[in-house]
């Protein structure tokens, strides 16, 4: 199977962007909702009022991305079809009017296999098996300039272009309960066997294009660390500078590839009329065994002839796929070939809460909750207000509005949970918008949360 990294260098921003059908973590519309089953995988200190059993695979779908580049920014409508922003049709003020200086997507995945929690041990439990990927890309406002513009610019600065992505499973034991000690304090902690499967880490720091008389001269720095057990970079031959560079890679078989161990830690407490939370989720790492390296070794200059290309031309869906094609000559790595095991911490996750009860009507709650995702380059954080009611005891329901790094959505959750027999949840906690003629959604922040559980 042939992993290119032409995708990474060239397409990250145009595929990340019409992902569908992706996995988000959690649903945060149901964090105040008391009998929502999976508020525990938010705050480990939060218990559930009965047993249950997860339906395999469907217990709790989330189904999203997040990001500030939107498919809207690099689709367009011309002459009654889509087409890429590429197309001659489509002005370069148009275009770049939607493209910001760094341009980030994210999805933070967790499929829940299979799902479990009781009361016991004085305290309430849970176990989960999940499978999870986080993937993240940011890419400079330039890397579109130059695809949009081809050669009318003598030179571009499209540094700082950065994709990482790692997949792995996990074992996951909860146990949470009251402190006598403290009347309204709650603590939970959640342990974490994890089993990796591959991680890939691309830096581009630097990647400077001035046009010469015949040829382009580069300046650029580029780092690729892929711990994927049988990868083996492919490469070609630049004849300008006499000499191979990587171009793709292969991947021949595929198998686990490190073994890490993480932690969830929370607490919660109840004063009065306000419950207050904290939590600090996926404190732990995973070593990796095989990595195979790629890099520049430093800063490398280099020239190529590989940017002769026309912009003007009708058939825009050929063009970008020449320029995926070429794109790879850009950064001119060499293959430095297994070098061995690397260690990398997980993505924490930060969660902070206060819900007060309204006095006047019991059933009905409001709450505040900020969530901040703590992974370098990659960083992101989260506020979201929300009321949330529950009218019988079987049927609670929340409305919310959030705001963050990643703009402003409006997310809603309705819960059924009879306690004993049948739990149904579903909600959005960004609500979709406009839809392109596929079905996609237009904007990135879009997420679809549906689970369905049997408590007893």
């Amino acid at each position: 199977m042939n992993k290119n990294i032409k995708t990474i260098v060239a397409a990250a921003g145009l595929l990340a962007a019409g992902i569908t059908g992706v996995e988000a973590q959690n649903t945060y519309s149901g964090y105040f909702i008391d009998n929502y089953l999976y508020r525990p995988e938010m705050n480990p200190a939060f218990g559930n009022e009965s047993n249950y059993i997860g339906f395999p695979v469907l217990s709790n779908m989330n189904i999203g991305m997040e990001g500030n580049l939107h498919l809207k920014n690099v689709l367009f409508n011309v002459n009654g079809r889509t087409s890429l922003f590429t197309n001659p049709n489509v002005s370069v003020e148009e275009v770049m009017s939607g493209i910001h200086d760094k341009n980030r997507l994210g999805a933070n995945m967790k499929l829940n296999i299979l799902n479990a929690g009781f009361k016991a041990f004085g305290g309430y439990n849970s176990i989960a098996v999940n499978a999870r990927a986080n993937v993240n890309a940011q890419l400079p406002g330039a890397f579109f300039s130059l695809l949009k513009e081809g050669i009318a610019n003598e030179s571009y600065d499209i540094s700082n272009l950065r994709a990482n992505a790692e997949a792995y499973a996990e074992v996951a034991l909860n146990h949470s309960h009251d402190i006598k000690a403290v009347p309204g304090l709650r603590i939970g902690a959640t342990v974490k066997v994890l089993v990796g499967y591959g991680q890939v880490d691309a830096r581009f720091d630097e990647a400077r294009l001035t046009l010469g008389e015949n040829s382009w001269d580069i300046r650029s720095n580029a780092l690729i660390r892929a711990s994927v057990k049988g990868l083996q970079y492919q490469t070609d031959y630049n004849e300008d500078a006499g000499r191979h560079y990587v171009s793709g890679a292969e991947i021949d078989g595929t198998g686990l590839n490190g073994f890490g161990l993480g932690f969830d830690l929370g607490a919660q407490y109840t004063w009065g009329d306000f419950r207050f939370s904290a939590a600090v989720l996926d404190l732990g790492f995973i070593s990796w065994n095989n990595t195979s390296v790629a890099s520049t070794n430093g800063v490398r200059e280099v020239q190529t002839s590989k940017y002769e290309f026309d912009t003007t031309g009708d058939d825009d869906d050929s063009e970008w796929d020449r320029l995926k094609n070429d794109l790879t000559a850009l950064y001119q790595m060499d293959d430095m070939g297994n070098q061995g095991g690397r260690t990398t911490a997980l993505a924490a996750t930060l969660n902070f809460g206060a819900e007060y009860t309204f006095p006047l009507y019991r059933k009905l709650t409001f709450g505040l909750v900020n969530s901040t995702r703590i992974q370098g380059a990659y960083t992101w954080t989260q506020f979201r207000l929300s009321a949330n009611v529950r009218p019988v005891q079987c049927l609670s329901a929340s409305a919310n509005i959030a705001a963050g790094t990643y703009g402003v959505g409006f997310g809603w959750l309705l819960n059924l949970n009879t306690g004993k027999g049948f739990s149904l949840f579903a909600g959005m906690d960004h609500t979709l918008g406009k839809l392109a003629k596929q079905g996609a959604p237009l904007n990135s922040n879009a997420k679809v949360n549906f689970g369905i559980n049997f408590p007893f």
